[in-house]
């Protein structure tokens, strides 16, 4: 169990059981303090406290759940946290599945919010494969993400053994935040965020947005595009995009956009 449940990784009973540990083995072990249990069914070799990261790298390595971190949380920690906030509150991830239902019974002060991908994108990378590309953590080996969807998920390296944690690119999770305005993102966030998104791939973007099927989404990102005009814009095929029909009122009481057809806040129309 030492050489495949590395200390402070998290598994479920289930996996415990196809390693030959029943339940009264798994009873002896926590009674001696070789395995703890921070939530029921669910177990880690003790190491310290737990961590958001932990968890999810459990999830996507021992656990093999097609889960990514995205959004706002994965902007966070890649660089664009002086434009979304110092700390991560919420752990956005993303999957054709729900993650189990014992995330939200561990004592940590994050909180987790499951994104279904499918609705976002079709040729959705999480679900045609990340799953069963398992990551062999005594070797360090096991996962191409490059491939991908033009490459819209990457890897970081975590803690002191350098544990892989699967998130999705910048140009991906700014797309992932887009879709959650206004209601729980903002417009200000937004706009400040691609204020600084002067290394957009945009081989990348094209990709994401040709397969994105949100017309708000498609819509919102070149209204906050044409507001910076980084050089990449230009190198976008706007007419290979499907913007829909018709007009989205966003935000109520707000200006209406002639170029794209949404209506957008007021202050958005001010100086940037």
């Amino acid at each position: 169990m030492e050489k495949d449940l590395p200390e402070g990784l998290l598994v479920d009973a289930a996996w415990l059981e196809a390693k030959g540990i029943q339940s009264n083995l798994r009873s002896y072990y926590v009674k001696n303090g070789w395995l703890e249990q921070p939530a029921r069914s669910v177990y880690r070799r003790p190491r310290g406290s737990i961590t958001w990261q932990q968890v999810v790298i459990s999830l996507q390595t021992l656990l093999e759940t097609p889960l990514t971190v995205g959004g706002k949380t994965a902007l966070e920690l890649q660089g664009f946290g002086h434009y979304v906030s110092d700390t991560t509150k919420v752990v956005h991830l993303y999957g054709p599945s729900r993650p189990p239902s014992w995330l939200s019974k561990l004592d940590l002060p994050q909180r987790f919010v499951y994104h279904n991908s499918q609705t976002l994108f079709r040729n959705d990378p999480i679900t045609f494969g990340l799953g069963s590309l398992a990551w062999n953590l005594t070797s360090g080996e096991g996962r191409d993400l490059t491939r991908f969807q033009g490459g819209s998920l990457t890897e970081l390296s975590w803690g002191q053994w350098d544990w892989p944690l699967t998130l999705s690119q910048p140009e991906r999770a700014y797309l992932e935040m887009l879709d959650e305005l206004p209601s729980k993102e903002s417009f200000h966030q937004a706009d400040m965020i691609m204020q600084g998104a002067v290394n957009f791939s945009p081989r990348r973007l094209q990709k994401l947005l040709g397969d994105c099927d949100s017309v708000k989404v498609k819509r919102l990102f070149f209204f906050f595009a044409d507001r910076h005009s980084h050089a990449w814009l230009k190198r976008l095929d706007k007419d290979a995009i499907d913007f829909g029909k018709g007009k989205r009122m966003l935000v109520k009481g707000g200006r209406f956009d002639p170029v794209y057809s949404i209506t957008v806040p007021e202050d958005m129309y001010g100086d940037q």
